[in-house]
């Protein structure tokens, strides 16, 4: 059964199917939308680690229509729920969906690592650990020492290097080596504040990453980077949620209107 959300929360629609009941005190949310294997690979690195017995594991789905989220395998991959989303918008409208429902079930706070088996399982545990520190916002990063970089297209990093995490550390004030993945951590308090209010409208394609990495330094809450192993496979084609020049485009505008407070609330 779908919760109750505050009414000033604005929440996509969706559907829900949970197995068992709450049992950990953090939730790690997977956004995916028909990532076929990846998802499944990611699942089953997930239950080799035994993660599920230290945090929660629930799927946001954008609507997947490959097959790839069989109930039994969710079952089997001791997943907790899945949640569909039935409405518009993409990364960030399956964030808001999966966030607003952790928080409801009462968890602490939320872990989120990508769908597409590029990111290291087995640092979920350094992420449960910065989150028992009262650490408000865990970013991972591949470029500080212990992490690493497998794969990247050269575009990729440089673009990183030299534009996207500058950007973010300038708007934020906290130096970030790594600001694109998804990897990442955020307390209750964090996503509760009245000076956050991550539970909008404006947040339906990829606004709320960006905006959510500088608000927490903006407003003084305890930040940190966590080494991890960004993989992209050698062969085939590289998944990714931003395609092609209009996807970039698209990105950068989104990094400005981050900058110039453009998804801040009003009051503040």
């Amino acid at each position: 059964m779908t919760p109750s959300f505050p009414k000033h929360w604005s929440v996509p629609k969706f559907s829900e199917q949970t197995f068992f009941t709450k049992h950990t005190p953090y939730a790690l949310v997977i956004p995916v939308i028909n990532e076929g294997e990846r998802i499944q690979n990611v699942l089953s690195k997930l239950s080799k680690q035994n993660i599920s017995q230290s945090i929660d594991i629930i799927i946001a789905d954008g609507g997947s229509s490959d097959n790839s989220l069989e109930i039994s395998f969710l079952n089997k991959s001791n997943v907790r729920s899945l949640l569909i989303k039935q409405d518009s918008g993409k990364l960030s409208s399956q964030l808001r969906m999966a966030y607003a429902w952790a928080l409801m079930e009462g968890y602490k706070g939320v872990v989120t690592i990508d769908g597409n088996d590029k990111d290291s399982v087995e640092s979920i545990p350094h992420f449960i650990s910065a989150l028992d520190s009262n650490i408000d916002y865990a970013q991972a990063s591949r470029f500080i020492r212990g992490g690493t970089s497998v794969g990247a297209p050269l575009i990729r990093l440089l673009a990183i290097r030299l534009i996207h995490a500058p950007l973010i550390s300038l708007f934020s004030g906290f130096w970030f080596t790594d600001t694109t993945q998804g990897f990442r951590a955020y307390s209750r308090k964090y996503l509760l504040d009245k000076n956050v209010l991550p539970f909008r409208d404006c947040f339906k394609n990829y606004e709320l990453l960006p905006y959510l990495s500088v608000r927490a330094s903006q407003l003084g809450y305890n930040v940190k980077e966590i080494a991890t192993t960004r993989t992209y496979p050698l062969t085939g084609k590289i998944p990714t949620k931003i395609n092609g020049i209009r996807g970039e485009a698209e990105l950068l505008k989104t990094l400005l209107y981050t900058g110039i407070k453009k998804y801040h609330p009003k009051n503040t």
